[in-house]
């Protein structure tokens, strides 16, 4: 477990000059067309865990990858998480019929079952560790709008140039009291018919980046993971999760997202 942590979810959006708009978007336009990792490597986690465990191993993802990591995993049964910043009293009359785990990362809540989740872990060694966290969280949802697209899904990313919009929403969103982040899209959600279909939220230490995403809401296409992957990377390859991995994994789960007092944290309940 990291002692080197940051606040989660702090993303701020650079000032743009006006005159300067067109040269911004015609940049951002030409980078869209770039992968964003020169290398990656996709964990197709198989097994169905519970709440607790799958916020484990996307830690202990971060603690030792050392090149960016993509996981795509399910849950165990029905699920819900919630952000760190959130209260468990807002998310307790769930308890009965749902697993129940506060994140690591920031946002509200999220239910979790026939979505598609998956986790992406970039090493503070990448050079994409360098840019800002809502520059990071873009480029993932334009990526995985994109492989939308080739499914042949009517996808697109929420808002355009935006100085401050996603910073402020994001912060209102984190604060509000039993906040749903499907129920509330902000700039660079990815939307379909105008709703959200795709959000995520992040922690950056000094390990790395850990965005953990959840794609719902329509019938998932059963190659959505591979196209998203190709799009961040035209180098993929497959990695598996080793015994020190998962080892670390399960002493997270038992010592902090399993126990009481991580999931009341925050909370007066």
């Amino acid at each position: 477990m990291s002692s080197e942590v940051e606040t989660p979810l702090e993303i701020s959006a650079s000032r743009t000059i006006p005159r300067f708009l067109d040269t911004a978007w015609n940049d951002k336009a030409r980078q869209a067309t770039r992968s964003l990792f020169a290398d990656l490597t996709i964990y197709h986690d198989e097994g169905r865990h519970s709440a607790a465990i799958n916020m484990a191993i996307d830690e202990a993802l971060l603690e030792t990858a050392v090149v960016p990591t993509i996981r795509f995993y399910r849950w165990r049964s029905p699920a819900l998480s919630f952000g760190y910043f959130g209260k468990f009293s807002d998310v307790a009359i769930y308890a009965a019929e749902r697993d129940l785990v506060r994140r690591w990362t920031g946002g509200g809540i999220v239910f979790h079952g026939d979505d598609l989740t998956y986790s992406i872990v970039v090493p503070a060694s990448n050079p994409v560790f360098d840019e800002s966290s809502i520059a990071i969280y873009e480029k993932i949802h334009r990526a995985l709008c994109g492989a939308l697209v080739k499914t042949g899904q009517r996808a697109v990313v929420a808002g355009g140039v935006d100085p401050g919009g996603f910073s402020a929403a994001t912060r209102a969103a984190v604060n509000a009291s039993g906040y749903n982040c499907f129920a509330n899209p902000v700039r660079a959600d990815v939307m379909m018919d105008g709703r959200k279909i795709a959000g995520a939220a992040q922690r950056r230490t000094r390990r790395g980046v850990l965005q953990q995403g959840s794609i719902q809401g329509f019938t998932l296409k059963t190659d959505l993971a591979q196209k998203f992957s190709q799009a961040l990377s035209a180098n993929c390859s497959e990695f598996k999760i080793t015994k020190v991995i998962l080892k670390q994994a399960q002493e997270l789960a038992q010592q902090k997202y399993g126990t009481d007092s991580w999931l009341r944290k925050h909370s007066k309940v």
